[in-house]
């Protein structure tokens, strides 16, 4: 069977295009998706779910038993800001579960681990402080590499009020991009070396999927190879270790 990658780590900013590529991936014939892509059936790992439960039951608190909420504020805003380093904690929860739980584990799966941080709640730098030694040593991460205005303009196209809790079509106000995402710690986190993050003592190889273009919204063609080129050049970071 042909080898691949056990972990894939995909960031940006929100609407930056990490949904597409996802989905994207999820419809390969597999076959593609080992020898082009380097990727075994994608298992997914995003914060966004567990946040969104939050969400309601804050809501549920406030509305059915009249309790004080216990994760964010009227504005849905955190109360606490260590909540951001909690969910990462539980997606790194969850991946060892699953190592637990299945022996071959990445010998049938690609675990895939999304997320997006701005400056304003910690950044990546603070984010990858909260996973394993384990987790990061089987890494790879891909940064869906877009402006801020790009980012804002997206999230306000996919967003559908009558599916705040979809994949595909949550968004968040304008105030709250501004605030969360706005500034991002990107090129701060990744400067230090062209080709490898440094966490603690582990390099993790990365590579930047540049989507100024929107190359992830009716463009299959171009999506499809710049992703193939992206993970072919995380493969040789990988195997060149």
């Amino acid at each position: 069977m042909q080898p691949t990658l056990d972990l894939l780590i995909l960031i940006g900013r929100p609407a930056s295009g990490k949904s597409e590529i996802i989905d994207f991936i999820k419809h390969l014939p597999a076959r593609i998706r080992r020898e082009r892509y380097h990727l075994a059936q994608l298992d997914i790992l995003d914060d966004f779910p567990m946040l969104w439960v939050w969400f309601e039951e804050d809501a549920l608190l406030t509305q059915r038993f009249n309790r004080p909420r216990l994760h964010t504020d009227e504005e849905g805003y955190f109360i606490h800001p260590d909540l951001w380093h909690l969910l990462i904690e539980r997606i790194e929860l969850d991946y060892q579960k699953r190592k637990r739980d299945h022996s071959s584990y990445h010998r049938h799966n690609t675990s895939l681990v999304e997320f997006s941080r701005g400056s304003q709640h910690g950044g990546y730098a603070a984010a990858f402080s909260h996973f394993s030694d384990d987790l990061l040593k089987r890494s790879v991460v891909l940064y869906v590499n877009v402006p801020f205005e790009e980012s804002l303009r997206k999230n306000r196209l996919r967003y559908n009020p009558k599916r705040p809790d979809s994949i595909l079509e949550h968004g968040l106000p304008d105030e709250k991009m501004e605030r969360l995402y706005r500034l991002d710690d990107w090129q701060t986190f990744s400067q230090p070396d062209p080709d490898f993050l440094h966490v603690r003592d582990i390099s993790i190889p990365y590579s930047v999927f540049e989507n100024g273009d929107d190359v992830t919204t009716a463009k299959t063609d171009l999506l499809a190879s710049r992703l193939e080129t992206n993970l072919q050049n995380l493969w040789l970071k990988r195997h060149k270790e």
